[in-house]
């Protein structure tokens, strides 16, 4: 099943490609239509990044040390 973060990764290639593309035919320039397209790349990097936080996990933590004991 594909989680967040892989919608996200699956979304930045779509959102340079096909925007960029759709936003050629239907008249803008070529660098234009880049520009508007990578800002919407951006926005998806930005939003995975900073607004929905990765955490991690119990098994990618780094297990914790107590204190040593006397023995």
């Amino acid at each position: 099943m594909a989680g967040y973060y892989d919608v996200v990764l699956g979304l930045i290639p779509v959102a340079l490609c096909g925007l960029t593309a759709g936003l050629f035919v239907a008249g803008l320039s070529f660098s234009l239509a880049v520009v508007l397209a990578s800002l919407v790349a951006v926005g998806c990097i930005g939003h995975a990044m900073f607004v929905r936080t990765p955490t991690g996990t119990s098994e990618t933590q780094a297990p914790t040390v107590g204190p040593a004991s006397g023995d």
